[in-house]
């Protein structure tokens, strides 16, 4: 797999802001839920990719022979450490998702084994 570059990860950004804007719109609950859905799986969600990105992040600069060993920059990846893990803690919205889904009688539209995530 090619190494991701600023304009592939702009363009996941971007798709995100859509979202949003169409979030916006007031669409159908069943419709948004089904948008949404993969955004907060358990397992392959947003808040669980992110966190291992940072944690990545963390891990990448910290091993880095040209990263500056400082008090300053020991506080900054414990702060990346950190936010990493408040957003795992946010794996489970996906709860919500399934009480909304229950609100409107919707069911899953697809399950972890499905997405390539992970």
């Amino acid at each position: 797999m090619p190494a991701p570059t600023p304009d592939t990860i702009r363009s996941l950004t971007e798709t995100l802001a859509d979202l949003t804007d169409h979030l916006r719109e007031n669409p159908a609950p069943s419709d948004v839920l089904a948008l949404v859905e993969p955004l907060l799986d358990e397992y392959t969600g947003l808040p669980v990719q992110l966190a291992d990105t940072l944690r990545a992040l963390a891990r990448a600069v910290q091993e880095h022979p040209d990263t500056p060993r400082t008090p300053q920059g020991a506080l900054l990846l414990t702060d990346l450490r950190t936010a990493a893990w408040e957003l795992s803690d946010q794996h489970t919205l996906h709860y919500v998702l399934d009480d909304l889904r229950g609100l409107y009688g919707s069911s899953p539209t697809r399950g972890p084994e499905s997405c390539r995530c992970r």
